[in-house]
C-alpha cells in the first residue's frame, strides 16, 4: 500500500507542477511579445491584498523630460472644445457638440483618480490641448502613451488620438477632421472590425503634398481589449532608426519599419508601367485552344434531351385520378364586410384534399423522368495547347518620373498639440494619463503610478478562480482538455493504486476438475442398461462374425467390471459424501483399468476400420493428491 500511495503522490505533484506552469504562461497573451515591466511599478503605494476601497491614490508625476502630461485629476485646464462643424455632413449632426465629463471609473474605481469621459451617443466630439513644448523629430524617440476603458463595451466608435502638426494658423477652437495632423494612433472598432491605428502623414519631397501611410494590421486578436471593460494602456514608440512599436498593456502587438511595413510604401517604385504602351492586336494570351482538326462523330446526336420519361414506371395502386390535390375549405365563410362589387366574387380558400392523405396521389398521373442514356449534349472540340501562345501581356517598364527616396521617414512634421476628434455609438469611453516623452523609463514609471494602480485594483476585484478558468477557456478552447485531464488523472491514479484488488475464482475456489466425482449406483445401473441394449444390437447385426465375437467379448468383460463396481458400492458404507473410497479400492480399480485397457487394444486389432471416436477412455472425473478416490470407468464401445 505504501508503494501505491507513493505513486499517487508523485502523479499529483506532476499535475500540480504542469498546471502551475500553464497558469504562469497564461498571464501573458500567446500572440504578443511581452516586454519586461519596469521594476519601478513595485513602488506604487498599494498592497495587493487590499481592496480598492483601501487604496490611497497619488497623482502620477513625471520623473524626466516630457512634452505633455495630463491626469485629469485637477481642473480641466488647457483643453479647448471645438466650435466648428464637420464638413460634408448633414447639418443636424455636423456640429461638434458631443459632451465631455471628468469623472471616476464606474467599475474598479480608484478613489480620487478621475479621467476624461466621452458621454454622448451618435454625436461628433472634438477636444484638444497644446503640448508643453513641441516635439521635433530629430535624434530622440517619440513615445505616446495613454489609457482607454470602454466602460459600456463598444459598438461602433474610436478612441484614437491625433498629434496635430505645428503651424502658425493652428487654432484649437476650429479643430475638426480636416485639421492637419502628423500622427494618428489608437483603437477603433465598427462591427466586427477591431483595429489599432497607426497612421502618419508623409510629405512628398517633390510635390510638397502629404500622403497617409498606414501600418499593417497587428496579427493578434484585439477583441478582448474592447469588450472586457478594463482599463488598457496603449503605447506608440517611434525610433530615429525608422522603426516603430505598438504596445497594449506594455506588450508588443505590432512592430516594423517605416520604410517597409507601411501601406502604401513611403518611397514609390523606381519603375512604373508605361501608360502609353498598348497590347498588339495579334497578341495571343490563350494557353489552350480547340483542336481545329477534331470532327464530331457521326453518331453524336445533339438533339437528344437530357431527361426522358421512365417507360418502366407504373402508376401506383390506389391513385385517385379524379380527385384534385386541393379543394375549397368547407369550413370557410365569407366575411361579413365582403363587398362583391368592390372585392369581386368571394371564393373559399383552397386546402389540401383530405382524400389524398391516405392515397399514393391525386390528379393526373405522369410518368417520372429519368436520365437519358443517349444524351451527349452539344459537341465541342477537345482543347489542345496553343502553339501561338505568347503569355500574359504586360506593359513595358519605364522610369518613374515621380520617384524619390526618403531614407529617414522618421523626420516627420513637428508636433505641437494633441486632440481627440471622435464619433461613437457608445457612451462612457474613458481616457486618462496622457504622456508624450522620449525616454522609456519615464513612460514606464508614469504607467506604474497610473495604469499599474488600476490594474492592481482590478486584479483584487477579480471573480473567483473558477470564473477566471471559464473565461480563459472561452478565449482558448484547448484549455478545456487540460482541465479535464487535470481532474481525471488524479482520480484515475487513485482508482488504479488505491482500489482493493478483486479476488478471482481461482484464488477462492478449487477448480471443478480438481474434485473427484464419485460414481453412484444409479449411474452404474444406467450404464448396464445401455450395455445390454448395445449387446442386443450387436446380435441383430451379425454381418461379420469375427467382429461381432470380439465386440461381444469386450461387452462381457465390461459387464463383469460393472458388476464388480456395483458389489463394491454395496459392501462399502460411505461415512459421508465428502469422503472418498478406501485405498484398497484404488488397487482394485487400477487392476480393472489394466484389464479394460487390454480389452481395448484387442478391439483395435480386430476392427481397424473404426474411427477414433469409437474408442474413448472414460476418464470422466479424476482426483489427485489426498483427495477422493480416482474413479475410472470404461465408456461403452459401439460400432459406428
Amino acid at each position: 500500500m505504501h508503494f501505491q500511495w507513493d505513486w499517487l503522490c508523485l502523479g499529483v505533484l506532476i499535475i500540480s507542477s504542469v498546471t502551475a506552469k500553464i497558469e504562469n504562461e497564461e498571464t501573458v497573451d500567446a500572440d504578443v511579445e511581452v516586454e519586461d515591466f519596469d521594476k519601478q511599478s513595485q513602488e506604487a503605494d498599494v498592497d495587493r491584498d487590499k481592496s480598492s476601497l483601501e487604496v490611497v491614490y497619488q497623482m502620477p508625476k513625471p520623473i524626466g523630460e516630457v512634452y505633455f502630461t495630463e491626469t485629469f485629476d485637477g481642473v480641466l485646464a488647457g483643453w479647448v472644445l471645438s466650435k466648428t462643424k464637420k464638413e460634408d455632413t448633414d447639418d443636424n449632426i455636423a456640429k461638434y457638440d458631443g459632451r465631455w465629463e471628468v469623472e471616476e471609473l464606474k467599475e474598479n474605481t480608484v478613489p480620487g483618480d478621475r479621467g476624461l469621459v466621452l458621454k454622448s451617443v451618435a454625436k461628433h466630439h472634438a477636444i484638444s490641448a497644446m503640448l508643453t513644448k513641441a516635439f521635433v523629430f530629430s535624434n530622440k524617440p517619440l513615445i505616446v502613451q495613454y489609457e482607454v476603458n470602454f466602460q459600456e463595451g463598444i459598438d461602433c466608435g474610436g478612441a484614437y488620438i491625433k498629434l496635430l502638426s505645428s503651424s502658425d494658423d493652428l487654432n484649437l477652437e476650429y479643430f475638426f477632421d480636416k485639421t492637419p495632423y502628423t500622427i494618428m494612433f489608437g483603437p477603433d472598432k465598427c462591427g466586427e472590425d477591431y483595429k489599432l491605428h497607426f497612421i502618419f502623414r508623409h510629405k512628398n519631397p517633390k510635390t510638397g503634398e502629404y500622403d497617409e501611410k498606414h501600418a499593417k494590421r497587428p496579427d493578434v486578436d484585439l477583441k478582448k481589449f474592447y469588450l472586457d471593460k478594463k482599463t488598457h494602456l496603449y503605447t506608440l514608440v517611434l525610433k530615429p532608426d525608422d522603426t516603430f512599436e505598438m504596445l497594449i498593456d506594455q506588450s508588443v502587438v505590432s512592430k516594423g519599419s517605416l520604410l517597409e511595413d507601411m501601406v502604401p510604401p513611403v518611397n514609390p517604385p523606381k519603375e512604373i508601367e508605361d501608360p502609353s504602351d498598348k497590347k498588339p492586336d495579334d497578341w495571343d494570351e490563350r494557353p489552350k485552344i480547340p483542336d481545329p482538326n477534331a470532327v464530331k462523330p457521326d453518331d453524336w446526336d445533339e438533339d437528344e434531351p437530357s431527361k426522358i420519361e421512365d417507360p418502366d414506371a407504373v402508376k401506383p395502386e390506389g391513385w385517385l385520378d379524379d380527385e384534385p390535390q386541393y379543394v375549397p375549405d368547407p369550413n370557410a365563410k365569407k366575411p361579413k364586410d365582403w363587398d362583391e362589387e368592390m372585392d369581386g366574387e368571394w371564393e373559399a380558400p383552397q386546402i389540401p384534399n383530405p382524400k389524398c392523405e391516405t392515397a399514393p396521389g391525386c390528379g393526373l398521373w405522369v410518368r417520372p423522368m429519368k436520365n437519358n442514356p443517349n444524351y451527349k449534349g452539344k459537341w465541342k472540340a477537345p482543347m489542345i495547347d496553343n502553339p501561338n501562345y505568347q503569355g500574359i501581356w504586360s506593359p513595358r517598364k519605364i522610369p518613374n518620373p515621380d520617384y524619390f527616396e526618403d531614407l529617414h521617414p522618421f523626420k516627420m512634421t513637428t508636433v505641437s498639440a494633441i486632440g481627440l476628434e471622435l464619433w461613437s455609438m457608445t457612451s462612457d469611453i474613458y481616457f486618462d494619463n496622457f504622456i508624450i516623452c522620449s525616454e522609456k523609463e519615464v513612460a514606464d514609471r508614469w504607467a506604474a503610478d497610473g495604469w499599474g494602480l488600476k490594474k492592481l485594483v482590478a486584479s483584487a476585484n477579480e471573480p473567483a478562480m473558477f470564473s477566471q478558468l471559464v473565461t480563459a477557456a472561452e478565449d482558448h478552447p484547448w484549455l478545456w482538455v487540460l482541465y479535464i485531464l487535470t481532474l481525471a488523472l488524479p482520480v484515475g491514479l487513485g482508482v488504479l493504486f488505491c482500489w482493493p484488488a478483486k479476488k478471482t475464482d481461482e484464488d477462492s475456489e478449487f477448480k471443478k476438475s480438481d474434485i473427484s466425482k464419485q460414481i453412484t449406483k444409479g449411474e452404474l445401473k444406467q450404464e448396464r442398461e445401455e450395455l445390454e441394449d448395445d449387446e442386443i444390437e450387436l446380435e441383430e447385426e451379425k454381418e461379420n462374425e469375427d467382429t461381432a465375437e470380439d465386440e461381444r467379448r469386450e461387452l462381457e468383460e465390461t459387464k463383469r467390471e460393472l458388476i464388480k463396481d456395483t458389489k463394491k458400492m454395496g459392501r462399502e458404507a460411505l461415512p459421508s459424501e465428502d469422503e472418498g473410497e478406501g485405498g484398497e479400492d484404488i488397487d482394485d480399480e487400477e487392476e480393472e483399468n489394466e484389464v479394460a485397457d487390454g480389452s481395448q487394444e484387442e478391439g483395435d486389432k480386430s476392427n481397424k476400420s473404426g474411427s477414433e471416436d469409437e474408442m474413448k477412455e472414460a476418464d470422466e472425473s479424476t482426483g489427485s493428491g489426498d483427495g477422493p478416490l480416482k474413479a475410472v470407468r470404461k465408456r461403452r464401445v459401439r460400432k459406428d
